[in-house]
């Protein structure tokens, strides 16, 4: 059941997402108010739309909930990844859990840290900083058994 709304979320996002859903749900509006003097503008006329797009509203909000939620995890671990089979500090790992204080804090402490690497990258003689290309293409060409040993080396993995 479980995966079967999974599916239908996403499906149901994807395609509520779409410009010609919106321009749909427009017309319909539109009909609906230019069908208000021949109802009269009655109650019962706006009953119509206030139905409809609360239920709508309603469900949608669960639907597309649950597929945000499921990009997000998965973005997560994505980037939970990245982090581990970097020079990343490990320490970012599962920040999303933290209290809005404390990610106020870490952003401000990355930013510090960002502005003083700015700084110190400007400074860099004109060799080192041709230099750094010729690292980054000899980092590039590491042997395979070095890869294969970082591989090992990845949490996530099933084994």
């Amino acid at each position: 059941m479980k995966h079967l709304f999974a599916r239908f979320a996403t499906k149901t996002s994807e395609w509520a997402g779409k410009p010609v859903i919106f321009i749909l749900a427009l017309i319909a509006v539109i009909i609906w108010a230019c069908l208000g003097p021949f109802f009269d503008y009655s109650e019962t006329w706006q009953l119509v739309i206030n139905t409809g797009t609360t239920i709508i509203t309603f469900l949608m909000v669960f639907v597309l909930q649950n597929a945000q939620t499921r990009d997000t995890r998965a973005i997560q671990a994505k980037l939970n990844e990245i982090i581990l089979t970097s020079h990343a500090e490990n320490r970012f790992i599962g920040i999303e859990n933290l209290d809005e204080e404390e990610l106020k804090r870490l952003d401000e402490l990355v930013a510090k840290a960002a502005k003083g690497r700015g700084e110190t990258e400007a400074c860099r003689t004109e060799e080192a900083a041709k230099a750094a290309p010729l690292k980054k293409a000899a980092a590039r060409k590491r042997p395979v058994a070095a890869k294969g040993n970082k591989q090992k080396q990845r949490p996530l993995e099933k084994s």
